[in-house]
């Protein structure tokens, strides 16, 4: 099999499994819905694993697959980019989402929309694939709504929940926000690159670099910077980043598996991806480069808070992931692309298995999603505590653990960035580590240790999933389709930071795909004071990070179970504070009153003004009036006498003789 055929087959092998499991699930039943798409994702890692050691070979491939219209000068085309880049996101995509496939045929065991599910997950694989494949802007956004879409119909998969509808409308909507910004940037590289392929837009980019563009009549604005601005508006509503985070919380409605596959490894990582992909435009905006390090900033310290004083288990995890996609996008901010990436690589493994665990625990607490009420679940589910401790572990960025050298890589990064904000941003992302240290393993001790306080609460009917295995009193280990899962995952969250750091940070593994420019010396600032992994995990003992991260652990088993009477008491003495991250800064709220609202009263307004007065009361109502009154006038002419149309017929007749005289004698 040729290499482009390779290309061909790993999104659409995925594709193949969801048309069988979409269209033909009636006749292919339960089984043969699993099986056909975890085979075709299976198919896929394959040809993805052969693609990427072809890539480290030295084998790249830029070429288009066909062209779908032509217009002018513009061509519109479906083409593959596969390069360094583009093969660890297909690794990433198709090894975690084979992950969940699997745990899927646990976790939705009596769903009757069993078909439906794996039918949508894989559809989605499909969508990301393509979306990392493209060579051009055209089929980045077609892979970029694709998603979208999936994304929508998984979050409400359970359409009968209120609860599941308004979720997926909120993502559906914030998204769109997000995706207009997006789609002007597309349309300004194509008006002024006059193509949207991805090579020559980068080579004419240094050109443009200083055009202006009027926004505002006499206010001239950088081409480059607005371009760069609204393509990363796009990425804040895909990778959640402040305002546009509100929906990925609400998105836990969904079934756990998609908030792994969607909410943690793949959907919110593509603006992260995205953005890497763009920088030789970002590179020649410092601006744009400020842009997204103070947003990602406010991300990674004020999404972290909200986790301390969530008691959903998934939002819990949730938040966490809206913090490390803050810590992704500070790292695009200080140029370290390729540490973003790295991130993105380490957290999609750690950040699924965390999410297929509390997947698990939600199984296993028969319904029950609130961490109040678990409690030595250790005891009688020793797989997944033990994955779970693994995962927390290499989020908080223990050293040796995959997390550590990743989060550790961006918070020596943001202290070399120079572009405005760079203090802000390396102040949130070292205090986000005490906070992601204190919140996640306050999950973990509440879960799992401490005095069992599941009996005192009673199964939540409308909880995350139908518990198949039956209600006994007492929790129980998931299946093994469950579990296994959850130890593969666990493998890289220990091991693949140690394997990557070299290549991926301290190597050349990016060149070519992704460009820094000199000026912005956080990739070669790293490069000279980073060495190997050992060295860099010994030496992190000793570093400010490993002590914020002990200093929140040591203070969340203080807390939570050493005296577990202390956090009400804290709440209450700080009630204001609780208050303000309890509401979530009331950003919903704002957004309520400011759009929902304000569009009702816009609406009220038009219908008041326009409808019933403009168009009912003047054109309608108005003009029936004007008729009524012309033909009141005009009855009156007619009398029924004859003296009186012999009197109008002479009138008339001396005003004709009238206009005839004065036309004579003036000429007009």
């Amino acid at each position: 099999m040729s290499m482009q055929s390779l290309y061909l087959t790993v999104p659409l092998a995925p594709l193949a499994g969801a048309l069988l499991a979409g269209l033909f699930g009636r006749w292919i039943g339960r089984a043969g819905a699993h099986v056909a798409t975890i085979a075709g994702v299976a198919v896929s890692l394959l040809a993805s694993i052969a693609v990427f050691l072809d890539v480290l070979e030295g084998n790249t491939f830029n070429g288009t697959v066909y062209t779908w219209l032509v217009a002018g000068d513009v061509s519109l085309e479906v083409g593959f980019l596969i390069d360094s880049l583009t093969a660890v996101m297909m690794l990433v995509v198709t090894s975690v989402s084979l992950m969940v496939h699997v745990y899927t045929i646990g976790y939705m065991h009596d769903d009757p929309g069993y078909q439906r599910f794996f039918a949508y997950i894989s559809l989605f694989t499909f969508s990301m694939l393509m979306l990392v494949m493209s060579n051009n802007f055209l089929q980045l956004f077609f892979g970029w709504e694709a998603v979208g879409l999936v994304s929508y119909l998984l979050i409400g998969f359970w359409f009968k929940r209120p609860t599941a509808i308004y979720a997926n409308l909120k993502a559906f909507l914030v998204n769109r926000v997000g995706d207009f910004g997006f789609l002007l940037g597309i349309g300004l590289v194509l008006a002024w690159f006059g193509t949207l392929d991805y090579q020559a837009v980068f080579e004419r980019a240094p050109q443009l670099r200083d055009a202006t563009i009027a926004l505002l009549p006499g206010v001239e604005w950088s081409l480059i910077t607005v371009t760069c601005i609204l393509l990363f508006v796009g990425a804040m509503g895909k990778s959640a980043q402040f305002p546009l985070h509100v929906w990925l919380p609400d998105s836990m409605e969904g079934p756990t598996p998609i908030s792994a596959l969607i909410h943690a490894a793949t959907m919110v990582t593509a603006g992260i991806f995205m953005v890497a992909r763009m920088s030789p435009l970002f590179e020649l905006s410092d601006t744009a480069l400020s842009v997204v390090l103070v947003t990602g900033s406010i991300t990674a310290l004020f999404m972290g808070l909200l986790g301390i004083v969530q008691n959903d288990i998934k939002r819990v995890v949730a938040y966490s992931t809206l913090s490390q996609l803050g810590y992704m996008t500070v790292a695009l901010g200080a140029s370290a692309y390729s540490v973003a990436i790295f991130h993105l690589m380490t957290h999609a493994f750690f950040k699924a298995l965390l999410f297929l665990a509390a997947g698990s625990v939600i199984i296993g607490m028969h319904h029950n999603q609130d961490i109040r009420w678990m409690g030595g679940v250790r005891r009688y589910m020793p797989i997944t505590w033990i994955t779970s401790l693994v995962g927390s572990l290499a989020l908080i960025g223990t050293p040796f653990l995959s997390g550590f050298y990743s989060k550790d890589s961006i918070i020596v990064a943001v202290g070399e960035a120079q572009v405005a904000g760079a203090g802000f941003a390396s102040f949130a992302v070292i205090a986000g580590v005490f906070v992601t240290a204190f919140y996640s393993f306050r999950m973990y001790f509440l879960v799992f240790h401490g005095q069992e306080r599941y009996h005192l609460k009673p199964a939540d009917e409308h909880a995350d999933h139908h518990d198949p295995h039956g209600h006994d009193g007492k929790p129980h280990e998931s299946p093994w389709v469950v579990t296994l899962p959850l130890a593969a995952l666990a493998v890289p969250s220990v091991v693949i930071g140690w394997i990557a750091l070299e290549p991926m940070v301290l190597g050349r593994f990016f060149d070519g795909a992704i460009h820094v420019d000199p000026a912005h010396g956080a990739m070669a600032y790293l490069r000279d004071h980073l060495h190997d992994p050992l060295s860099m995990a010994l030496h992190g003992f000793a570093t400010p990070p490993f002590w914020l991260a002990l200093a929140g652990v040591v203070l969340a088993w203080y807390l939570y179970l050493h005296r577990p009477d202390l956090p009400e008491r804290i709440a209450a003495r700080l009630s204001t504070a609780y208050s303000v991250l309890a509401a979530k800064y009331w950003i919903d709220e704002v957004y309520a009153y400011v759009f929902r609202d304000g569009s009702r009263a816009l609406g009220r307004l038009f219908w008041r003004v326009g409808d019933v007065r403009l168009i009912d009361g003047l054109m309608v109502n108005g003009s029936a009036w004007l008729v009524g009154q012309a033909a009141r006038l005009s009855r009156r002419l007619q009398s029924g006498y004859l003296y009186t149309y012999a009197f109008t017929m002479l009138i008339g007749v001396l005003g004709l003789l009238v206009m005839w005289l004065v036309r004579s004698r003036t000429g007009f």
